[in-house]
């Protein structure tokens, strides 16, 4: 038996969910988690389901038998294999808590992608990456060259046939040409006090101010800076205790495990853009569980 998932976008109208379990069902799958979401406010339906397929219709089949139940209700409708490990780039600057973050959870399974490449603009984490058997690309960007470097970077990213870039604490902005070409395919992480802590140690901007909660936010990358659609958030709190240097530290951790529930979503199909905001389902049972421990 094969595990496939099934994404369908389409206007909202009776009938959407009946059609779909239908034809799996006619098809021999057999529907093992799904989610919906009906927007009222833009008139908009989401689903994911999941389903195993027990009589073994393949993907290409099913795709092509769908196709008019798609037509008739509008949808976009995308199946895809969730045993296909997405080819993920990882780009990094100088803090390197979220890339080790990564590797780990890539290393023992949490996070079921392969990545292809990290690509990083100094020289910091070349022995780390390249300890993990992973290419490690240091593209250098100026002011002056920053067209060229970029099309490194692109190249990079088709040589590799990538799915997904990761901005993991990547300190340099992106051409808005790059953003509308990997549009839907750039995760960024940074900090939650934007608007109101910008520019340089936000941190201690947000101590001076007597913050209570420190957060971290990742979204989807665009050529509003820092404004893209937001998959994941957290936050933890602080006191009046915590120095400068404990916000920065406690605001690494929650980075970190924004950063990887992010991916996790996206990579699982559970991330829907939803005009400027996102539709997230729930994780499915058994998602988060590792091939190993250590």
């Amino acid at each position: 038996m094969t595990n496939f998932a099934l994404r369908v976008k389409c206007k909202s109208t009776r009938g959407i969910v009946a059609a779909t379990s239908t034809f799996l069902s006619e098809q021999g799958c057999n529907i093992t988690d799904s989610a919906q979401f009906d927007d009222t406010d833009t008139g908009n339906f989401f689903m994911r389901n999941s389903f195993r397929s027990e009589e073994g219709v393949g993907l290409a089949d099913l795709e092509d038998r769908f196709a008019g139940i798609a037509e008739q209700f509008g949808m976009q409708a995308e199946f895809f294999d969730e045993s296909v490990k997405p080819k993920v780039i990882i780009m990094v600057s100088r803090f390197g808590h979220c890339l080790n973050d990564l590797l780990y959870r890539w290393r023992i399974g949490a996070l079921p992608i392969d990545i292809v490449a990290v690509i990083s603009n100094h020289m910091d984490y070349q022995k780390v990456v390249v300890n993990h058997d992973i290419p490690f690309h240091c593209i250098k960007v100026t002011k002056e060259n920053k067209p060229e470097a970029e099309a490194r970077i692109m190249q990079v990213v088709d040589d590799t046939g990538a799915d997904l870039i990761v901005l993991a604490r990547y300190m340099q902005i992106l051409s808005d040409q790059m953003c509308k070409q990997m549009s839907g395919r750039i995760i960024n992480i940074h900090h939650s006090f934007l608007p109101s802590f910008k520019g340089a140690n936000p941190y201690k901007q947000a101590f001076e101010r007597g913050v209570k909660l420190i957060g971290a936010t990742s979204h989807y990358v665009t050529a509003d800076l820092d404004e893209g659609p937001i998959i994941e958030q957290d936050i933890t709190r602080v006191t009046h205790a915590q120095s400068p240097a404990d916000y920065v530290s406690l605001g690494r951790d929650v980075e970190a495990q924004v950063l990887s529930r992010a991916i996790h979503a996206h990579i699982h199909g559970r991330v829907f853009l939803n005009g400027n905001k996102t539709v997230v389902f729930p994780a499915s049972p058994g998602s988060f569980a590792s091939e190993r421990m250590g």
